[in-house]
């Protein structure tokens, strides 16, 4: 009985300890990553092949437009060769020394053949005038240039005014005609007869003006009537040019940059008690259509009126304008004709006018 009971009691012991090492087997299985962190294997990237590089020139330092490009302003960058298109970027620094840069550049850009231009291309001012357009010039004064407050790059409206005349079609000279007395030649009438009289043409001042025969209402007979001064022109006045572009202002430098405004520099120094005065633009330069510019120059020897209106940033919308005359004055704003009155104001210059101030 004792001998049965020993060997019962190992039998359990036994499966308790196989119990054991089950248990500890599976938790030593669940923690082995808290415990034991396994290192992972890292995916190495692929080496890419190995790219043949040529040197490119960029700028080294902002420019502005119409700079002489130097050695000092110029660098040079690896750049793909495998991405290289033939002639885009300039690879050898000594293609471009010497040459201008066309517009204003920022540190770092590599420089092409369309942002670099040399002398014999033209001006600088030539590279701001779009296909099509064309520069011209036409003279400013305070009141037809905005006060002086146009700069390059304003989008203006020039307003042309101009005075019309009556002419003779044939003698193409302003009317009225002058009138002239004629002697046919011919005997005289005198004593010694067979005398001829010669030829006589009296003309010009007041009283040879060619006139118009009128009914004197209170004679009751006819009258001569001549005109009491010279012909009245009759001004018209209308939207020639919409959205004209301002290149400059003034003279262009001498050197030809036009990157920024120059400063105007009195002629002379002030005297002692005087102010300093600078010189105003008396002409301005703008971007037209050529058949504007024909137009505009017809005027100009026409010595017709020309004023800009400027124009607000970023509006190039084209309105429509009518013309504007004495007419067009008084019907659009209402303004009627006055009545003659049997009296009138009397003027403030008057002698026994009293003008009384606040």
């Amino acid at each position: 009985m004792a001998a049965g009971g020993r060997r019962k009691s190992g039998r359990i012991l036994i499966l308790i300890a196989l119990v054991l090492v089950i248990v500890l087997a599976a938790a030593a299985f669940l923690l082995r990553d808290r415990f034991f962190p396994q290192q992972q294997a890292q995916t190495l990237p692929t080496p890419s092949p190995r790219q043949d590089l040529i040197n490119i020139v960029v700028l080294a330092q902002p420019v502005s437009r119409g700079t002489v490009l130097t050695e000092g302003v110029l660098a040079t960058i690896a750049y793909p060769q495998g991405e290289m298109v033939e002639g885009l970027f300039f690879t050898d620094m000594q293609q471009v020394i010497g040459n201008q840069v066309k517009y204003d550049l920022e540190q770092g850009v590599p420089l092409t053949p369309s942002l670099v231009t040399t002398a014999k291309e033209g001006s600088i001012a030539s590279f701001e005038i779009e296909a099509g357009k064309v520069a011209i010039s036409i003279p400013i004064t305070s009141l037809t240039s905005v006060s002086y407050g146009l700069q390059p790059q304003d989008h203006v409206n020039i307003l042309a005014a101009v005075s019309l005349v009556d002419l003779d079609p044939d003698f193409q000279t302003k009317l009225p005609n002058f009138t002239a007395s004629v002697l046919v030649p011919g005997p005289t009438g005198g004593e010694d007869g067979g005398t001829s009289a010669s030829t006589m043409i009296q003309s010009g001042g007041a009283t040879s003006q060619q006139g118009r025969t009128e009914l004197d209402t209170t004679l009751n007979q006819p009258v001569y009537v001549v005109p009491s001064e010279g012909q009245r022109s009759r001004l018209v006045s209308q939207t020639l040019v919409q959205d004209a572009v301002v290149l400059w202002v003034g003279e262009f430098p001498e050197d030809g940059n036009i990157s920024q405004m120059p400063t105007p520099v009195p002629d002379t120094a002030p005297a002692e008690g005087e102010t300093t005065t600078t010189p105003r633009p008396t002409l301005i330069t703008l971007i037209v259509s050529p058949q504007d510019a024909v137009t505009l120059n017809y005027l100009m020897l026409s010595n017709a009126s020309l004023n800009l209106a400027l124009r607000g940033a970023g509006d190039s919308q084209l309105i429509e304008t009518e013309a504007v005359t004495l007419q067009f004055i008084m019907d659009q704003y209402r303004i009627p004709y006055p009545t003659k009155l049997p009296y009138g104001l009397e003027s403030a210059s008057s002698n026994d006018q009293v003008i009384i101030t606040p």
